[in-house]
C-alpha cells in the first residue's frame, strides 16, 4: 500500500515542526566491553528412522554381539556400574552430561551402566497431544551420534525394577586401551 498524495501532505504537516537530531547527538561510551563468551555449537541427532544405525537392542537382529552376551544382556545379569539421572536438565544439558557420563563410564572400563530419563508426564493445563518426555525421546538418538555409538555395544529400555521406559540400560563396548595396560 502506497501513500496517495493526501496522505503525503498530511504528513509533512505533522512533522513540520519535528527537528532531527543532529549526528553528533550520539552517547559513546569509552568502556571497555567484556569479551563474548561463544557457546560451542552441538549437533543433535535429527529426527529419523536409525535402524541401520542403532545400537538399540529393538533395532538390531542380534547386535553383533555373541550369543551368550546377548542373552546375558538380554536377562539384565550384567552388574550395573554407574548410573545417570536426567531428572531436571534441560536438553542441552542433558546432552552434554550424556556424552561426558558415557565417555567417562568407558574411560574407566566400566561394562554396564543406566541412564534415567524419566517417562515425561502431562502438566495441568495441557491436552494430551502435547509432547512430552523430550529426553526420553532424544537420549537414544544421542546415543547414535557416531561419537558416543563407537563407546556402546548396545542399549535398550530395561524392566519395570531397573526404571523400564523412562531408562536405558547400556553396554558399552570393552576399551582396547585400557586392556593394552593390563
Amino acid at each position: 500500500m502506497f501513500p496517495d498524495e493526501e496522505d503525503e501532505l498530511f504528513w509533512q504537516e505533522v512533522t513540520k515542526d519535528i527537528d532531527k537530531f543532529p549526528q553528533t547527538n550520539l552517547i559513546e561510551n569509552n568502556k571497555e566491553l567484556p569479551p563474548l563468551e561463544i557457546k560451542e555449537h552441538r549437533q543433535y541427532a535429527v529426527k529419523q528412522d536409525f535402524t541401520t544405525y542403532s545400537k538399540n537392542l529393538e533395532d538390531m537382529e542380534n547386535g553383533g554381539i555373541d550369543k551368550s552376551t546377548l542373552n546375558k544382556f538380554k536377562k539384565e545379569e550384567f552388574k550395573i556400574e554407574a548410573v545417570l539421572d536426567l531428572h531436571g536438565y534441560k536438553e542441552d544439558d542433558a546432552f552434554e552430561k550424556v556424552e561426558d557420563f558415557i565417555t567417562r563410564c568407558y574411560n574407566k572400563g566400566k561394562r554396564c551402566v543406566i541412564i534415567v530419563t524419566g517417562k515425561g508426564h502431562l502438566h495441568q493445563n495441557e491436552d494430551i497431544y502435547t509432547p512430552t518426555g523430550i529426553l526420553k525421546r532424544q537420549t537414544p538418538q544421542w546415543l547414535n551420534m557416531p561419537r558416543i555409538r563407537s563407546m556402546i555395544l548396545v542399549f535398550k529400555n530395561p524392566s519395570e525394577r531397573l526404571g523400564g521406559k523412562g531408562a536405558l540400560y547400556i553396554l558399552l563396548k570393552r576399551n582396547k586401551n585400557l586392556l593394552d595396560k593390563i
